[in-house]
Parts: structure tokens; sequence; C-alpha cells
């Protein structure tokens, strides 16, 4: 059912009737709005019937506004804080999962099917500036090449013809393999644990994996994949996903959610990875991420991951849902708003409060935010800033149509230059980026022009 509705303009209005109406929230512990969008404001009777003469106007929209909101995330599958309340309140993992994907069944694969993660993005290489790695923790090997290299050797590649060229030296300097044309494929293998390989040229601490690291040449450039099994792969993202000191129910929750994306998404025979190692996949950091609590609920779950019918779904999370997660047709809208995609089964809005109607993702540090206050003139200044919502002189912004949870699915925004519609997402981003720097964000699209309930 909708949440709340809010329309609010920089013009006047009047009406037949004095009319004060009021919102409500979304959940089974607040009322219910049943009859649609809602107009908001005061409105001030016109002259009794029979009568002539002019309309008082009073100007229903205050001279600035400020964006109220709750949550951080698109609101689809499982809310990392609201697991954290949930198993702070005593719910299992199984049970938190329920909630959060509804419909699903527990099964179990092999934790050793392996996954394809980018690790270094297309790197223009030269003899000069070559990708630079190293064995580390134990002796290691590339394949096509006869024996193994020592602990501590250093790898270096760079385009070469059609394929590449490889230099290993020891770590006093000895070469210990120079070949000016090898395969335009290489793959590095670490020995047995503590067996690992180390991406120097990647620029972030976190650059060194268990299993195998794959470097080989694309059109954009060289790039690296780490080829591991499934659950190794886990014990770099759940730390990085969720703080290895929550409850451990908690944990086993954002493991089997995780498991259960990668899986989903990975697709061996085609392509050159399955995932990336940043925000556009899972947060992957590695073996130098790995944490003993977020291995422990990885091992104790191991292989499980969640399913709807006979398929392994593609278990959407994020860090709030503000107190209620969202529909997945309501988010992935068209740059407009329109609805493009089916629904998912497993993919539904519903509350997320406690009995008390306390939101069970209350511990988060954007369980409830505001923006900064601003003018009209000056949000016309931040929505100009993209063709997509540059309409001028904005006189008015409309949030009134909501999904389940009460966040807007699309925004209509008017001014001098006409009338423009966007999806609450690309409203969100404009905002973030067109807005001052040291300005609050929009910390998701649960947001309305009052505080949110």
């Amino acid at each position: 059912m909708p949440g709340s509705a809010r329309r609010i303009g920089a013009g006047s209005v009047a009406a037949s009737t004095l009319m004060l109406l009021v919102a409500f929230g979304f959940g089974p512990v607040l009322p219910v709005l049943a009859s649609g969008p809602r107009p908001a404001g005061l409105f001030l009777p016109g002259p009794p019937p029979g009568r002539t003469g002019s309309v008082h106007r009073m100007p229903f929209a205050p001279p600035t506004v400020t964006f109220y909101g709750r949550g951080y995330g698109h609101g689809l599958g499982l809310s990392q804080y609201g697991a954290r309340g949930r198993a702070l309140a005593g719910q299992t993992a199984p049970t938190i999962l329920a909630h959060y994907y509804q419909g699903t069944t527990l099964a179990t694969i092999s934790a050793a099917s392996p996954v394809r993660v980018l690790v270094l993005s297309p790197t223009k290489a030269t003899s000069a500036k070559p990708i630079v790695l190293h064995g580390r923790g134990a002796p290691f090997t590339i394949d096509g090449v006869s024996g193994s290299f020592p602990v501590g050797a250093r790898v270096t590649i760079w385009p070469s013809g059609s394929g590449f060229a490889i230099r290993v030296t020891s770590t006093s300097g000895t070469v210990l393999l120079t070949r000016t044309t090898a395969a335009a494929d290489l793959r590095l293998r670490s020995g047995a644990d503590p067996g690992r390989i180390e991406v120097d040229t990647k620029p972030v601490a976190d650059d060194t994996y268990r299993g195998v690291i794959r470097v080989l040449n694309t059109s954009s450039g060289a790039i690296a994949v780490n080829e591991v099994g499934l659950d190794l792969y886990l014990r770099g993202v759940v730390p990085a996903e969720m703080p290895a000191s929550w409850p451990t129910e908690a944990l086993k929750a954002q493991a089997i959610a995780a498991r259960s994306y990668a899986e989903e998404h990975v697709h061996v025979g085609s392509g050159s990875y399955d995932l990336f190692d940043d925000t556009r996949s899972q947060v992957y950091h590695g073996s130098l991420g790995e944490v003993t609590a977020s291995t422990a609920a990885i091992s104790a779950t191991a292989g499980q991951v969640l399913k709807s019918g006979s398929a392994i779904i593609n278990a959407l999370y994020h860090s709030a849902d503000g107190g209620a997660t969202e529909d997945n047709e309501n988010v992935y809208t068209s740059a407009t708003g329109q609805i493009v995609s089916g629904p998912l089964s497993y993919l539904r809005g519903s509350s997320d409060r406690d009995p008390h109607g306390v939101s069970y993702d209350s511990s988060s540090p954007h369980a409830i935010w505001h923006t900064a206050t601003y003018t009209w003139a000056q949000l016309s200044v931040v929505f100009a800033t993209d063709s997509r919502t540059n309409v001028g002189a904005l006189t008015s912004l409309d949030l009134t149509d909501k999904g389940v949870s009460g966040r807007p699915i699309k925004v209509v925004l008017a001014g001098s230059l006409g009338t423009k519609t966007v999806s609450a997402e690309i409203f969100r981003q404009v905002f973030n980026t067109g807005s001052p720097a040291a300005d609050p964000y929009m910390w998701s699209t649960l947001v309305d022009t009052t505080p949110i309930p």
C-alpha cells in the first residue's frame, strides 16, 4: 500500500473548501493511507456560492525546503543494519533471511564452486611500467612454465606483440625467467596455504589473493582476474560488507546472501570475469581483508544459498532500509521512473519494524537523516546542473508517486522552462552531485519534505 504522499510548490493555491489532510506512514504499527496520494497544505475557501469577487490565495509552500529521509541504500532485500537489529532481538539467520527474501528456501552447493573476480581494471602496461605481481607465503607456479618460483619472487608482465613479455626475479635480483613473447593469457597459481599472489599494480593496500591470478590482454589494456573458490572468495567479502563484531546470526545471514548473490552472477564459459571487487558487485578485499569471526560464519553456513523455486536468487542487499523495504520493480525503473521490470517474488517490500514500531535498523547512523535547508532559488541551481532535471527556476516538486515503503518512484520537477519527470534515484544522484560538497547527502530515496515517521 502507498505510503505518505507529498507535493510541494513555490506558488499559491485556492480551493472551495477548507481542508487539512494528515500524512500517514507505512507499516503495521502506523496508520495506512487507504485512499492514495494526498495534496499537502492549507487551502483557503473561495467566495460563497452566488457571490463574485477575487479569491484570497495563501502560499502553501514554505520559502525553504529541507529533505527528510530514512535509511541508506536502495531498499531491496536484506537490510544489513536491519539484520543486526533482528539478530540482537534473538532471530536466527534463517528467520532473518526469510523476512528479507520472501518465499525462498535454503539449499547447499559446493563451497569450492569457482568464481572470477576482476581485481585490476584495464591498465596500459609498458616495459617501463609493467604489471607487477609477487608470490607470497609459499612457492608459486605459472601455467606453461615448468617448476615453481620461490616465495617473494617478483613477476613483471607487459604487452609484447600479440601477447605478453614476462620476467621473474628472485628477492636477491637473480633473473629466474625471461620470455619476450608469451601468451596473452597468463595464470599465476598460489601455493598451498599460506600461499598468495600479490597484485602490486593494484592502487590499494588490499591487493593479495588466494587461488589464481589470471592476467590477460583486452582491447582496453591488461586486466587481472582472481579465480578462487566461492567460500574462499566470501572470506574477503563478508567482513568488507558487514563489521565482524556484529552478532553471529547477522554475519551468517550476510554470508548466505553474499554467497547467493555471487553464485547467481557466475557465468563460467562466457566472458573473462563474473564479479567486480567493488560496489558494482560486492566489496572484496582479498585475503588481507579476512577476519576470524566472519570466516567462522562462512564456515558455519558452508555452501548455503537461497533459492526461489529451483533457481538461486539475486540476493540484493543494502545498508539500512529506514523501516521498510521496497518492491524491486519500483526501484529499478527507467530514468524517468517508468516501471520497466517485472516483480520478483522474493524482493517484495514490507515493514521492517519490531512489535513496538521501532525500525530494526535504528542503530544505523543513517536510520534517520535530513539534508541542509535550501531556498527555491538554491534548489534551482542544484537541479540545473543536469539536463535531466533542469527546469529553470524551480516552482514545484511532486513526490506523490510512491512505492509500498513510501519511497518515491519518480519525481516531477516544474519550473520556468517546463516540467520534467525523473526516477527517484536520478533525483537523488543529481541532488548529491549538484548540492555543495559540504552539505549532507540524500542517503536513500526514502525521502520527503517533512520528517518520515
